[in-house]
């Protein structure tokens, strides 16, 4: 079983290793590259203010965000949630980054970057040159974003799953087979042996490019299968049964 975790965070800013704070942590299961529809998801009071340049990105206040659960009061259930599994983060330096920072603050391991997949790398390396924002990806592959009115972890880790299915031919496992019609044949199915030719097919090889094909072997001097029997029974132009 392939377990793969989508995960997004939003934060107060952009600067892990300074004073700013994870705020929402959101994390979606697929297995086998199916979504689940199990996940994760909180909202953590930062222990300080929200910059207004932040909530004009997320929408979350200081004032929405006060009381909620701090980090320290989520992390056990947010890291028993994720266990061992590959991690699929769009930007992932950036979500790690403030992830690992958060554990540092309670001693405890980081996350390594080793068990995830990075969809804004497999983005440039599918698209180079194209932009490859999520926004952008989701309207490349026809992705609904009619819900997405501000950033927020939980949409944006449903819309990156759906991303991430397209980037990597995950989508064509939604195929409903049972919509198959009578007979059709599906993977692991029998198929119908094919009934034999009663007549076999005319070579399409003329008398004449055959024995130009001779002339030819002989100008060899060491060629490896010099001494084999020549094909002189091979079908010319006259449509005789030869090789099918």
């Amino acid at each position: 079983m392939l377990r793969e975790i989508v995960l997004d965070t939003e934060t107060t800013g952009l600067d892990a290793k300074g004073a700013d704070r994870v705020i929402e942590i959101a994390c979606v299961e697929l297995v086998n590259q199916f979504p689940t529809k199990v996940h994760y998801h909180c909202h953590i009071d930062p222990e300080r203010d929200v910059p207004v340049e932040a909530f004009n990105v997320h929408g979350l206040s200081t004032e929405f965000l006060r009381g909620k659960p701090k980090f320290v009061d989520v992390a056990e259930k947010f890291l028993d949630f994720i266990g061992d599994a590959t991690l699929v983060i769009h930007n992932a330096n950036f979500d790690i980054g403030f992830l690992n920072a958060e554990l540092a603050r309670l001693n405890l391991p980081p996350l390594s970057m080793d068990r995830v997949v990075d969809t804004l790398m497999l983005a440039r390396r599918k698209h180079p040159g194209g932009p490859n924002s999520l926004d952008a990806l989701c309207k490349r592959y026809n992705i609904d974003v009619s819900a997405r009115v501000k950033h927020g972890a939980l949409i944006d880790c449903e819309l990156l799953a759906s991303v991430y299915l397209e980037l990597t031919g995950g989508h064509q496992t939604k195929l409903d087979l049972s919509t198959r019609k009578e007979g059709s044949v599906g993977r692991g199915a029998k198929r119908k042996p094919l009934p034999k030719r009663l007549k076999p097919l005319p070579s399409r090889i003329t008398s004449h490019e055959i024995e130009a094909h001779k002339k030819f072997l002989a100008t060899l001097k060491d060629a490896a299968w010099l001494g084999l029997p020549m094909p002189d029974d091979l079908p010319g132009e006259d449509g005789e049964p030869g090789i099918d």
